[in-house]
């Protein structure tokens, strides 16, 4: 799993770093990856990352 973040759409909440940060980190109010591919126990909080982002900026492939 790959998990990409729109940095055009990003707003800097964070709830992707809070909920999931050994995929997600806060790099200048924006997210970033910091893990790819997705370690295999970071799989599910990487998903419900997608679900929290408020502006729809994370998408998995």
């Amino acid at each position: 799993m790959k998990a990409v973040v729109d940095k055009d759409l990003c707003t800097g909440c964070g709830l992707c770093a809070d909920s999931c940060p050994d995929v997600f980190e806060m790099q200048d109010a924006i997210a970033v990856v910091k893990a790819t591919p997705v370690p295999a126990n970071a799989e599910e909080c990487t998903k419900q990352a997608v679900v929290d982002c408020p502006v729809e900026a994370i998408k998995v492939e």
